[in-house]
């Protein structure tokens, strides 16, 4: 049977090609695909001219963030929060309007400690229901 050629080059550098020059691998490619036709491609600029090649094309969508806050995290704030007069105290009520302390949704994690009112522009089930349960009251605007 005989014997592969590949084995028998081992150790040879050309592998039989003598001279490597054309015979240097992946290295000798100059890219893939379209690469080298960009704005200083010259040989294959005309051509490109034609086509959309350059530039941005349609549009990315815009997904507006609502920051958001969680019924345990507002009542840690509450006390710093009538002091810097964001939030006003009637009797043992807290009167709160999120919008103005910087959130736009309340979330329901945590226990109430205080009577709140809360105006709000989003919130969850869940954050309604407690703040109930200890006599509050959700506003959404």
């Amino acid at each position: 049977m005989k014997r592969k050629k590949n084995s028998r080059q081992r150790g040879t550098k050309t592998h039989g090609w003598g001279s490597m020059k054309k015979h240097r691998g992946k290295g000798n490619k100059g890219g893939a695909g379209k690469a080298g036709t960009g704005k200083r491609g010259d040989a294959k600029k005309p051509s490109y001219w034609k086509e959309k090649y350059f530039g941005k094309f349609g549009f990315t969508s815009i997904k507006k963030k609502i920051s958001s806050i969680n019924l345990d995290d507002l009542q840690q704030q509450l006390e710093k929060l009538v002091q810097l007069k964001k939030v006003s105290k009637e009797a043992e009520t807290f009167i709160i309007d999120l919008a103005q302390v910087g959130y736009g949704k309340l979330l329901g994690r945590g226990k109430v400690l205080h009577t709140m009112k809360i105006t709000v522009q989003a919130t969850s089930e869940k954050a309604i229901v407690r703040v109930k349960e200890h006599g509050g009251e959700v506003i959404v605007k």
